[in-house]
């Protein structure tokens, strides 16, 4: 079973609150911060949530979503060449079957969960730390998956920036 999502809020380079959704929101409100005033990250991703509005808190806090188990049609737009099509049918249980099949093993690859661990901590350091002190190096490290050239890349860097990117980019190793 997936891991439940999680997200991180800053109020500039102070982390504030960590956890669910719904968990961040209502510890913001809890401290008397405005949404607007605060930046939200998917831990997943690493990209900034929009939050500015009551009705996103409605939103987060709504019901949760379906569990993993439960599919859900989705309508895709695939161009996939007649001979693909023709393998992907000859599988068990269809083309349908065959994808979730492939889907679910890209997303076990150590290769591929490595680098959405980069990439989502590249997308929270270019928002906080992209006009900070060896930023540049830093980037470059995290690309090379060295660990240790990014701690002193970012050494200077507040140390909740610092912390929560080598959470990000070294998830499966930290």
């Amino acid at each position: 079973m997936a891991a439940p999502k999680t997200f991180t809020a800053f109020q500039a380079d102070i982390q504030v609150a960590t956890g669910a959704l719904g968990d961040v929101v209502e510890a913001l409100h809890q401290r008397g911060m405005k949404l607007n005033r605060v930046m939200v990250f998917d831990d997943a991703t690493g990209e900034q949530l929009k939050l500015n509005t009551d009705t996103d808190l409605e939103a987060a806090t709504a019901a949760p979503p379906l569990p993993p188990s439960v599919a859900m049609p989705v309508t895709l737009e695939l161009r996939i060449p007649a001979r693909d099509r023709d393998w992907l049918e000859r599988q068990s249980g269809g083309a349908s079957a065959a994808i979730r099949r492939l889907v679910a093993a890209a997303r076990r690859d150590p290769a591929g969960l490595a680098r959405e661990a980069r990439d989502a901590a590249y997308r929270f350091i270019a928002m906080l730390a992209g006009d900070l002190a060896g930023y540049e190096e830093a980037c470059r490290a995290l690309f090379a998956g060295d660990l240790e050239r990014f701690d002193a890349a970012a050494a200077a860097w507040p140390p909740d920036i610092r912390e929560h990117a080598r959470r990000l980019g070294w998830r499966a190793q930290i």
